[in-house]
């Protein structure tokens, strides 16, 4: 006895049930189908064809079942009708034609309840990769299918505050650790997602900043402080041909940008005061390792990162985020100012008359943050220190930057109406004038 043929749809010759598929804007398609195919695959199906359906004596009723769906659907209810007779085994994903369309037909299987497309549909989405927009519709549709289609929401589940807290761990060791140039690109990627991971926007930060995270960070950073400065004593014992070699200087450049975005990092868990001290303490080898740069390009460089990172340190001395006591203060001034007044017209024409080095140039809204930090530190020291240094920048070429006019009024002000004020303190409190 010869096997009989596979039912096909659209077959008339063995049709014996249609599916009328209808929207309300007026489309009507007919599909020529198998009653035994869709009752075992869809319990819908199967409910609108057995005798215990409401309409199941009128002419016909059981011959045609009408289906209604919205326009947008139409081609998902169509597509669904046809999986119908396709064995979905797992061994072929192609009749899926991608995400919008499996999830278009992941809804026609739930609402008509056939459990192998469903089961189909989320297999294949759960493995697939989505673009965002995939996923915004996921996010919207999915949850309310149950749990035959949480599957698919499993890249999107919280994840255990401990296991945040190891992957931020390891990428903090990672982006500290100053890796091969030839890993520069993963070592930003990691410290980019750092900072977005500590970062309140729309949503909190991914963890919470307490001892434990701010002591591992606070580590790292120190690590990679010591390697910077091991770095800087190399230079300084070598030969000046030697230090300008091509690789060298570039090395010292990766360190100052792993720097800076460290400061970032400190900046936000509120950690900046071992860095600071220690970047106080080097200040003077720093800049002696500046001066080692050949080329005007890698001079520029250099500057420029050293620039970056000083302005963040003085910010935060300045507006006393970080606490130093006089003798460093007024050192970080008489270091720092010779090199920023001399180095901004240099990084300024080079960076405006060359167009190959746009991509170097410094945000004006550095500049003007590096000269509000001055002008703090300068107006926190003591009126003779001040004295002195505005002393020095009413005489110097550099005049114009860093502009310490408002420091210039604010000391002479205090300077004029310091004998009156202090004596007027005195006598209020019953004590010898000795001014």
């Amino acid at each position: 006895m010869e096997a009989s043929a596979p039912s096909r749809i659209g077959d008339r010759s063995t049709s014996d049930v249609v599916v009328r598929l209808r929207t309300r804007e007026g489309r009507d398609d007919w599909f020529y189908c198998h009653s035994h195919i869709l009752v075992e695959k869809s319990k819908y199906f199967a409910d609108r064809l057995s005798e215990n359906w409401p309409t199941c004596q009128i002419i016909d009723s059981r011959n045609c079942v009408e289906v209604y769906c919205e326009e947008s659907d139409f081609d998902h209810f169509v597509n669904f009708i046809r999986l119908l007779y396709v064995a979905i085994d797992g061994s072929s994903d192609d009749f899926w034609h991608g995400v919008k369309n499996a999830l278009g037909i992941l809804q026609v299987a739930v609402e008509l309840g056939c459990p192998q497309i469903v089961t189909g549909c989320v297999n294949y989405l759960e493995a697939v990769p989505w673009e965002e927009a995939d996923e915004e519709e996921i996010l919207r549709v999915v949850p309310g299918m149950g749990s035959q289609a949480e599957p698919i929401l499993a890249r999107l589940q919280p994840v255990n505050p401990s296991t945040i807290r190891r992957v931020f761990f390891s990428a903090v060791q990672f982006a500290t650790s100053s890796p091969p140039s030839s890993m520069n690109n993963l070592k930003t990627s990691a410290q980019e997602q750092l900072e977005y991971m500590l970062t309140e926007d729309d949503d909190a930060p991914l963890l919470t900043a307490d001892d434990e995270v701010k002591s591992v960070v606070k580590n790292c950073v120190k690590g990679l402080f010591s390697r910077f400065n091991n770095l800087l004593d190399t230079f300084l014992f070598q030969p000046v041909e030697s230090v300008s070699e091509s690789g060298k200087m570039q090395s010292f450049q990766h360190h100052l940008s792993d720097i800076s975005w460290a400061c970032q990092i400190l900046s936000k868990l509120e950690i900046m005061s071992e860095f600071v001290n220690s970047w106080v303490d080097a200040s003077d080898k720093i800049l002696q390792v500046v001066k080692h740069a050949s080329s005007t390009g890698e001079v520029i460089e250099t500057k420029l990162k050293v620039i970056e990172v000083t302005s963040k340190i003085l910010e935060a001395i300045g507006y006393g985020t970080v606490i130093l006591p006089t003798a460093k203060r007024l050192h970080m001034v008489k270091t720092w100012l010779p090199f920023v007044r001399v180095s901004k017209p240099l990084i300024d024409s080079v960076t405006t008359n060359d167009d190959e080095a746009m991509e170097l140039k410094i945000d004006g809204e550095l500049w003007q943050s590096l000269e509000s930090a001055f002008v703090s530190i300068v107006l926190a020291l003591p009126s003779g220190d001040q004295a002195e240094i505005l002393t020095e920048w009413l005489g110097n070429e550099h005049v114009h930057y860093p502009d310490f006019s408002e420091a210039f009024e604010v000391w002479c002000y205090r300077t004029k109406i310091a004998k009156r004020r202090l004596a007027d303190i005195k006598e209020n409190h019953g004590m010898e004038n000795t001014l």
